[in-house]
């Protein structure tokens, strides 16, 4: 007999009409959304704000669909039950993944002149811990290559996202033209190849820009990363904004022990680690040194 799935609904019901009355096509309760927002930050940390209800009902009501639920009550229910891999898909839905070529590009020349201090006399390692669909990790590659040329065999950069689906994405390094339409032309020349046929309209990223970034799944929230030290640079832009701040402490406390004494994290601009001046300083424009060099 063939297993039974972890996982398993009844058969879905017909959507109800009406919707732009404000008539919804689940119910979808007060009690509802506390739940959604105990269970994501138990299991990704992440602190949805109360002003987030219509974000959490447009993105689960696809997993609604999807499994066939008739309410939000009875897709918790069996989630809580027995998720089995839904809790992936459900972690997933509520990620936010906005992200682009070279954002927040104040940050790209410090990383540079980081680089050059470094030298090519010595591993260099540089993690993404927010690798969404790939734009960050490769714009971090570009600005590698840009610094040292053809001579990359002592740098690896890891880039790493919750989600999976956007990692997926990553690793394709395909992209539509607008996407890469704010670089410039050396750039596209140098580290894309325009498609052409039935990938007319895209672009994909170079073979060796790719060879330098190693793609995986890695929760913050994780008690060990599938990744060690000594580490020089850390990207962590944009994601602690999900996380309050004792969460936050709690992250920035394993990254402190992972990084060379001289080594530099870089922050979003709407991130401040001022609560925890005893791991990191700053530098200014989100940028942050150890506190402490061990």
């Amino acid at each position: 007999m063939a297993d039974t799935p972890r996982f398993t609904f009844p058969a879905a019901t017909a959507a109800i009409p009406g919707r732009d009355g404000g008539v919804r096509e689940f119910s979808f309760l007060p009690a509802d959304f506390e739940r959604v927002r105990k269970l994501i930050y138990q299991h990704a940390g992440i602190s949805l704000s109360p002003v987030k209800q219509d974000m959490v009902y447009s993105r689960l009501a696809r997993r609604l669909r999807a499994t066939g639920c008739h309410s939000f009550a009875e897709y918790l229910d069996a989630l809580e039950k027995n998720g089995g891999d839904e809790w992936e898909r459900f972690v997933n839905s509520l990620t936010t993944n906005l992200t682009s070529f070279f954002r927040e590009p104040h940050h790209f020349p410090i990383f540079a002149e980081h680089l050059q201090k470094l030298g090519t006399q010595r591993q260099i390692r540089i993690w993404c811990s927010a690798a969404s669909t790939g734009e960050e990790p490769y714009s971090i590659a570009i600005t590698v290559a840009e610094t040292f040329g053809s001579n990359l065999s002592h740098v690896s950069i890891i880039a790493s996202d919750l989600d999976t689906n956007v990692l997926e994405t990553a690793r394709k390094g395909v992209y539509p033209m607008e996407r890469v339409d704010k670089l410039s032309p050396e750039r596209l020349h140098r580290f894309f190849l325009r498609g052409t046929g039935a990938q007319a309209g895209y672009v994909s990223v170079r073979p060796e820009l790719k060879a330098l970034i190693t793609f995986q799944r890695i929760n913050l929230l994780d008690s060990s990363y599938a990744l060690k030290g000594p580490l020089d640079v850390i990207f962590c832009r944009n994601v602690m904004i999900y996380f309050d701040k004792p969460t936050q402490y709690k992250i920035l406390a394993r990254f402190a022990p992972m990084m060379q004494p001289d080594g530099l994290m870089f922050a979003g601009h709407s991130e401040s680690f001022m609560h925890a001046a005893d791991l990191f300083r700053s530098l200014g424009k989100t940028v942050y040194a150890l506190t402490k060099s061990r």
